[in-house]
């Protein structure tokens, strides 16, 4: 497979992980769109948000409550920060393995994009 998420949870490529347990990974985005800027994969390669099954409804409610818990590890938590995922290419996505990005540290504006 020549996902790029899942070579990082194989560790085939280098990451500055923030949190790591046996469902998740957490690392910092390589190219931060803001002070604090954590990319939540899940372990288990699900290409794009349409094809999260039933079975998978908890581990992406996992994923939520592990960027929760990284906010305010960070300290951004009370102040505020966003929660993204994107699906397929018009939205952003480029990289074909559902994540979170965990934004935080500035003010953000709305419309986002």
């Amino acid at each position: 497979m020549s996902c790029l998420f899942c070579k990082i949870v194989e560790k085939k490529i280098p990451s500055k992980i923030v949190y790591e347990d046996e469902r998740v990974l957490a690392f910092e985005d390589i190219n931060p769109q803001a002070p604090i800027h954590i990319l939540v994969i899940p372990k288990k390669h699900i290409s794009t948000s349409l094809e999260i099954k039933s079975d998978d409804n908890e581990l992406v409610g996992y994923m939520v409550q592990v960027a929760n818990n990284i906010a305010k590890e960070k300290n951004i938590a009370e102040r505020g920060f966003r929660l993204v995922m994107n699906c397929n290419r018009e939205s952003g996505q480029t990289v074909f393995h559902i994540h979170l990005h965990l934004f935080g540290g500035r003010i953000m504006h709305w419309p986002p994009g």
